[in-house]
């Protein structure tokens, strides 16, 4: 049977990426819808936001999903797929726990990083055909990880309540922002620190530019600012570089 796919991605060079990667992983593709964001997403599926996809006369079979997007969280569009027969893969650059559990507990199929390479999700998303979840190598030595400690992140299973956190004073919100950036958003930010390009950074790392791109608008975020001399100045000053 033909393969109808959706990609659910607002960096339009990934989504071009991506869709090399389902047809190169699938003979039967028969066609490949692009959304840029939820709203796209929704009108395609038809339905609203927090509503329920529904299946129509010819549905979708594969639906990658991007997580962090331009008007909401891919997690939303997940929730929403709950009662929708495709399967449902999260394609995004974020390998850490807070967006990786959620993700499955939303009903993700799979979970797959966009900066591995070409012939590594190639091979992931194939897995599909036979049955096997679709996950990055890093996502899967993660999972073996958490549920070999039994730090209680189990898939459907809520987290295990926290000691209460010491009084936070106003400034400590900024430094827990900055504390958040992943082990690839710091190195990221250490050579924009240093005067590197973007294509040079992605040489440097062995990543794509889109990819180096997509870390810096995530590093902007995090650190509440809007350029790279406002985010090496800010770096340099809470030591973070």
């Amino acid at each position: 049977m033909a393969v109808k796919v959706l990609i659910l991605e607002d960096n339009p060079v990934a989504r071009g990426f991506l869709c090399r990667v389902v047809r190169e992983s699938f003979s039967d593709v028969s066609s490949i819808t692009e959304a840029g964001d939820l709203d796209a997403a929704r009108r395609l599926l038809g339905h609203a936001a927090g509503g329920r996809a529904a299946p129509s006369d010819d549905p979708y079979q594969l639906i990658l999903v991007d997580l962090e997007l331009p008007d909401g969280s891919g997690l939303e569009l997940l929730t929403e797929l709950a009662s929708y027969p495709a399967t449902r893969i999260v394609t995004t650059l974020y390998s850490d726990d807070d967006h990786l559990f959620p993700a499955l507990q939303c009903g993700a199929d799979g979970y797959l990083l966009k900066e591995d390479r070409f012939e590594v999700l190639v091979e992931e998303l194939q897995k599909i055909v036979r049955g096997q979840p679709p996950l990055s190598p890093a996502i899967a030595r993660r999972l073996l990880t958490h549920f070999r400690s039994g730090d209680g992140h189990g898939l459907g299973q809520a987290q295990a309540p926290q000691a209460a956190a010491p009084a936070v004073t106003a400034a400590a919100p900024a430094a827990l922002d900055h504390e958040r950036l992943t082990p690839r958003e710091s190195e990221v930010l250490t050579y924009l620190s240093k005067g590197f390009t973007i294509k040079e950074i992605a040489s440097l790392m062995g990543i794509k530019w889109f990819t180096v791109n997509d870390h810096i608008k995530s590093i902007y975020k995090k650190l509440n600012v809007s350029s790279r001399a406002e985010a090496a100045v800010l770096a340099s000053k809470q030591g973070l570089v």
